[in-house]
């Protein structure tokens, strides 16, 4: 998503690179914390996505009322939450079965493609080297999930490239719609419920699990993985071009799998190098050749 700034002067370099470092830490930070809660057993997926959602809803509203920044319309608020939801119950439920790092990329891979993809269908015609990188990016994917011993859950992967392609239609639902903290805060409050039925369900089943450090797990990764880092992003990109933003991105799954072998004592696999190397070169390259 991108934030209106047309009446906001860009930010010193050296403001801008340590708001974009920031921001890529926050978003490779939410993988390594839910994996943290879920795959410690601090907490069950369906009471982690709700403290999330809740902490981001916290964070992103006290940010769109000091701003004062209007309220996105009521309809298009609830359809975004609801991609949002989506996104948060797939990534927590994905995390409960495969590694920080292998999540991170699949979750970048669908998002990315989710928007590129978006483009085609609005009768966008990629240029040559665009297809090359998309090829690259599909090989990738094959690579990562095909059988073998080092595969991820089959389960666990298809549920993180579900919340990737959900993620990719809630960044597309924002774009040119107003103040991207606001739409943020607004979507977030709006999720919330929804999650809040689904634990529900989860309790019915008796699948229920909270400690107190799944609760500082969550709400981190809620009010400032998500809320803060959201909000840091988008002050990042007032210094920065939307080909740059694009690229620096890249830079958010190798964080996550490296802070995953550093933290969470996790395994960085040839086939993980592998499939790291072809899915972000390509869409490094997608990127380069849509500028162009």
């Amino acid at each position: 998503m991108t934030l209106r700034t047309e009446a906001l002067p860009p930010a010193a370099p050296w403001i801008t690179a340590g708001l974009t470092s920031a921001a890529m830490i926050a978003f490779a930070a939410n993988s390594l914390l839910c994996r943290a809660a879920l795959g410690g057993g601090y907490a069950d997926a369906a009471t982690f996505t709700v403290l999330r959602l809740l902490g981001g809803a916290v964070a992103l509203g006290l940010l769109a009322r000091i701003r004062g920044a209007p309220a996105p319309p009521a309809r298009f608020a609830w359809g975004s939450a609801v991609a949002l939801f989506a996104y948060a119950a797939g990534f927590s439920l994905a995390y409960t079965r495969i590694p920080a790092g292998v999540g991170a990329l699949l979750l970048f891979a669908a998002v990315q493609l989710t928007m590129i993809g978006a483009g085609l269908v609005r009768g966008e015609r990629p240029r040559p080297l665009e297809w090359v990188g998309l090829a690259f990016s599909f090989a990738g994917l094959v690579l990562l999930t095909r059988p073998g011993l080092a595969r991820p859950d089959p389960l666990g992967a298809g549920l993180m490239l579900v919340a990737g392609v959900a993620w990719g239609v809630y960044s597309l639902r924002g774009r040119g719609h107003g103040d991207a903290v606001a739409i943020n805060a607004a979507s977030f409050a709006r999720a919330l419920p929804l999650s809040l039925a689904a634990g529900a369900a989860a309790a019915l089943l008796g699948s229920l699990r909270l400690s107190s450090t799944g609760v500082w797990l969550a709400l981190a990764s809620g009010a400032i993985a998500s809320g803060l880092g959201y909000a840091v992003w988008y002050a990042a990109l007032r210094g920065l071009t939307a080909t740059r933003a694009a690229i620096v991105q890249l830079s958010a799954p190798p964080l996550a799998a490296g802070g995953a072998v550093v933290f969470l004592g996790e395994s960085f696999s040839p086939r993980l190098l592998g499939a790291s190397v072809l899915i972000l070169g390509g869409i490094a390259l997608a990127v380069l050749g849509h500028k162009r």
